[in-house]
């Protein structure tokens, strides 16, 4: 009896612990259920719905991605306001905080000899793939480095153009540096030359798009001048240099101060080069110069170490000879000067000349003397050679009474009129003159190093050549748009027509060809595209393929006719576009057609982004452009689009 007692006692209190429990358990979860919905539906009152809601026991948790940081805030606020605050776990995000201020994309390319080092921050949707397939295209394959991070934030606008234009400015220069940012451009690099220094820069600057900001500092390692040549003539006209030459910036300075303090006062420079025969260079020139200029007229000559001083006839002998003697005591160890003072001519024999003229269409006419039948032959020859054989007229005459020396002198002035576009050059037994115009910023400084080289530095010289603009092989080549008018007003008259049904040009389209190459054969560094269209008839995808193949077969006729300045791209667009109704023959002949235009890094056609990513130079993506608005090309009916 006492055990059950016990037993009965123990259940008792066994019953009630557990109906405790689960009466607990039962008002936990109803107080769970009713802070979480109370919660919830002031949030929603709050219009806050992005804020979930989830309690466990007394704890209500907030979790989701708050637009700001101050509706974070309020959804904190709002859930303190039903239940006690301390019961309230924040663990929600911030949008702002999740995708903070985009960065500054930037890369920086290094290239040189070894290949080519990426560095810098691209957007992640950049195809990085495409990119180093064009840099290995430049480099050579597994000679490019990339050492590019990237992040998940959209594309700037002038990110793609950007890129494309420093690839373009990259393949130009072998040994350079390219900073660039969405819509700057920064190019530091190394040119072969002075003239591929200006070649490149122009080029660089003409093909950059609309509003980027760019920045240049392209330099030219100095040349090895052979002879080291300067000089510097006073006469009527003025003074002014045919040619200069200096080893330092400092040199330069002090040479330009002594030919301005001796009547320069033109705009002059000096070509900045290796192979100067004494550091006491500039020393030298600023003590010739004075002299002359002391001397009133004439001219100074170096050819390296060797000094020639000639005085303008009617100089005072007594000023002759002092200043020379002056001269010869103070130039520097190495330098040896040598002075003349010309005598009047003999005016009762004639003029003993040879002149050669060059015009303006290229026609060479040798005139006035030669030493021998040999002379006379060899002159003709080296003319032939240099100018063409079909424009050179002989009609110099032998005098066997010349000077020694007459035809080294005759060979060396027409050497010297090869480098100007239209001149002469009058060869006398006392002097050379050259006159003429030029495209070369450079060229007198060339002809005056070219005769002292062959001629020694006593040769009186008198160098008389301008400098055109128009005549520069660089600024005289057509704007890419004069070439897209050029081409496209070919085809605005005559047409391009192939075999029926096929990608084959016909006989009569090799004149328009020709045509066509002609107005495209100056033409540098653009991108045009040759693009195919057919009528509706047949089936789209053949009309499609059809006009493909014809638009590769004009690509390879314009190669075939040394159209190498042009970056062609073939598009074929089949009878998707239409120029005029498929209902009649006439329509139908119309929009059969080859079009020629200029791919615009401002306005690439969104239909052919994917062919433009492929090219090395490719035009840049811009922002999306209506293809109607595109200047359209000249047509040219083809044969049947079936």
């Amino acid at each position: 009896m006492r055990l059950s007692s016990l037993a009965i006692i123990a259940a008792t209190f066994a019953s009630a612990a557990g109906l405790s429990y689960v009466a607990a358990g039962f008002a936990v979860t109803g107080i769970e259920a009713t802070s979480e919905r109370s919660v919830r539906n002031a949030l929603d009152l709050a219009e806050l719905p992005w804020a979930e809601v989830h309690a466990n026991g007394l704890q209500v948790f907030l979790s989701g991605a708050a637009p700001t940081e101050a509706l974070r805030f309020k959804a904190i606020s709002t859930a303190g306001s039903i239940v006690d605050a301390a019961r309230v776990i924040d663990q929600m995000a911030v949008k702002d905080s999740v995708r903070l201020t985009a960065p500054r994309f930037s890369i920086e390319i290094l290239r040189n000899d070894s290949g080519i080092s990426l560095i810098g921050l691209v957007p992640a949707d950049t195809d990085r793939a495409e990119l180093i397939a064009r840099l290995e295209a430049m480099a050579g394959p597994g000679k490019v480095s990339d050492l590019l991070e990237s992040a998940d934030y959209p594309v700037p606008a002038d990110w793609a153009r950007t890129v494309d234009h420093a690839l373009a400015a990259l393949a130009a220069l072998p040994r350079s540096k390219i900073s660039l940012q969405p819509g700057n451009l920064a190019v530091t690099g190394i040119a072969d030359s002075t003239d591929d220094k200006r070649r490149i820069e122009t080029e660089i600057a003409r093909r950059a798009p609309q509003g980027m900001r760019l920045a240049m500092q392209i330099s030219a390692p100095r040349p090895v001048i052979t002879p080291f040549t300067l000089r510097f003539v006073r006469d009527a006209d003025g003074a002014r240099f045919d040619a200069c030459s200096a080893d330092t910036e400092a040199a330069h300075d002090r040479i330009i101060a002594a030919a301005t303090a001796a009547g320069l006062a033109d705009k002059a420079s000096c070509t900045l080069g290796l192979g100067v025969p004494s550091p006491n260079w500039a020393a030298a020139v600023e003590l010739a110069i004075a002299a002359l200029a002391q001397l009133g007229s004439g001219a100074v000559t170096f050819a390296d170490a060797d000094i020639a001083l000639v005085a303008a006839e009617g100089t005072d002998a007594a000023l002759f000879d002092r200043v020379v003697g002056e001269l010869e005591n103070a130039l520097p160890d190495v330098f040896a000067l040598t002075a003349e003072l010309p005598k009047a001519p003999d005016q009762t024999s004639g003029p003993v000349d040879f002149t050669a003229t060059l015009s303006p269409e290229g026609a060479v006419q040798l005139r006035g003397r030669v030493s021998d039948d040999l002379s006379r032959t060899a002159t003709e020859s080296l003319a032939r050679a240099r100018f063409g054989s079909d424009v050179v007229t002989m009609a110099a005459r032998v005098d066997t009474t010349l000077p020694p020396g007459w035809p080294l002198r005759v060979l060396a002035g027409l050497e010297a009129l090869t480098h100007v576009t239209h001149g002469s050059v009058t060869v006398t037994p006392d002097s050379i003159a050259v006159r003429g115009e030029t495209g070369n910023t450079n060229a007198s400084a060339d002809i005056a190093r070219l005769l002292v080289g062959k001629l020694g530095e006593g040769t009186r010289l008198d160098i008389q050549v301008a400098y055109i603009k128009r005549l520069d092989p660089v600024f005289g080549l057509p704007t890419a748009d004069e070439c897209e008018a050029g081409a496209q007003a070919v085809l605005a008259t005559r047409k391009i027509t192939f075999e029926p049904g096929s990608a084959t040009p016909d006989a009569q389209s090799g004149a328009v060809f020709d045509a066509v190459a002609a107005a495209l054969d100056k033409c540098v560094d653009i991108a045009m595209e040759i693009s195919g269209h057919t009528d509706s008839q047949g089936r789209e995808e053949m009309n499609a393929a059809l006009s493909q193949e014809r638009a590769a077969a004009v690509v390879t006729a314009l190669r075939e006719r040394r159209v190498t300045g042009v970056q062609f791209t073939a598009v074929g667009f089949g009878e998707s576009r239409p120029v005029a109704g498929n209902d009649t023959e006439a329509g139908r002949e119309t929009n059969r057609r080859i079009e020629i235009r200029l791919i615009r890094p401002e306005a690439a056609n969104p239909a052919i982004d994917a062919l433009l990513q492929k090219a090395l130079e490719g035009g840049a993506e811009d922002d999306a452009t209506d293809p109607t608005t595109l200047p359209a090309g000249a047509t040219s009916q083809e044969g049947s689009g079936d």
